[in-house]
């Protein structure tokens, strides 16, 4: 992501405050952990806190509410807060950041939501949460970065890690398969092909602008997939359409502005490290609200990912900023 300067839109200086930054990144990521437990009561209609059940939908219309909602709020935001002749892009790059918004944030919506709905957060976020190692293990395999001792152990603790989570396949308690499972990887892979060609168009451009962007190719996106005509005739009710809104603003408006926020007072490797806060978060809310518990292997293997991503990040702040990896769009 664009490493934060201190000089947002309209020359005000930001005076950096650490402390304040760390707030705000903790924000964002409670509230991805409780978009992902809402998203898992909507595929399972379980009961959420107060005794109000979720009518069941699927990953696509999830997928695809939530990045079209987000396009459709922030677009005038933006242009009414900016101006619309801040929002553009070089020709070039318009089309790349649209490409990104299919390849990136589409497919990587579509099987983290997929992976949530046919497994558990946990195995979801955790599995999700590798998508910096693939990045590193692909800028190794193309020669643009020499792998380190620290990315060597962050790869073998990951690979350890996911080897448990697999080992737990079919078991009905946990509600693992292997389509979930593969899912998640998916889901990672996808964010970090986002990771890779996002970098040089946030390098020359705001976040928010390209945001606008990505967002918008990946609406285009799911309306040639699932046209509105299909959408209608699945007949959601007021209180579905009404929970979809909100789901887009709790997952994907809202932890975007914290995050923001946080990157004016945090540089972007210190609030990546603090963004591993979030599967912490998502497994707790579960665990909360849904009585998703892990067991002790399960446990091992998350905390071996964990630890995998947390090398990667503590290796990261030593990095040139020309590699700094982009914080996920969940």
């Amino acid at each position: 992501m664009k490493a934060a300067t201190g000089h947002p839109p309209g020359g005000r200086v930001v005076e950096p405050h650490p402390l304040r930054g760390y707030l705000y990144i903790a924000a964002a990521t409670f509230l991805w952990g409780v978009s992902a437990t809402l998203g898992r009561a909507a595929f399972t209609g379980r009961l959420l806190p107060g005794g109000e059940a979720v009518a069941p939908v699927n990953a696509l219309i999830l997928s695809q509410t939530r990045t079209t909602f987000s396009f459709l709020l922030l677009l005038p935001v933006l242009g009414w807060r900016r101006g619309w002749s801040h929002l553009r892009l070089a020709r070039a790059d318009v089309g790349r950041a649209l490409l990104i918004g299919v390849t990136g944030i589409a497919a990587a919506n579509f099987f983290y939501y997929l992976a949530i709905e046919r497994t558990n957060v946990a195995t979801a976020i955790v599995l999700q949460y590798t998508a910096p190692i693939w990045v590193l293990v692909y800028l190794a395999v193309r020669g643009r970065e020499r792998p380190t001792a620290p990315q060597i152990v962050a790869v073998g603790l990951a690979m350890a890690g996911i080897a448990l989570l697999m080992d737990l396949v079919g078991s009905a308690q946990l509600r693992l398969d292997r389509i979930g499972v593969a899912a998640a990887l998916l889901s990672a892979f996808s964010f970090a092909s986002y990771n890779i060609s996002a970098h040089g168009v946030l390098v020359r451009y705001d976040r928010w602008t390209v945001l606008v962007y990505v967002t918008g190719g990946a609406a285009v996106f799911w309306m040639v997939i699932n046209p509105p005509w299909k959408i209608i005739a699945a007949h959601y009710s007021a209180s579905q359409w009404l929970f979809l809104l909100g789901f887009a603003v709790v997952s994907a408006l809202a932890p975007f502005a914290f995050y923001a926020a946080g990157l004016q007072h945090l540089a972007p490797a210190r609030a990546m490290i603090a963004s591993c806060t979030e599967p912490v978060f998502s497994i707790g809310i579960a665990a909360l609200a849904l009585g998703e518990f892990v067991r002790p292997l399960q446990a091992a293997g998350i905390g071996l990912v964990l630890g995998a991503i947390l090398v990667v990040e503590l290796a990261g702040r030593r990095a040139p900023p020309a590699e700094a990896i982009v914080e996920p769009i969940e």
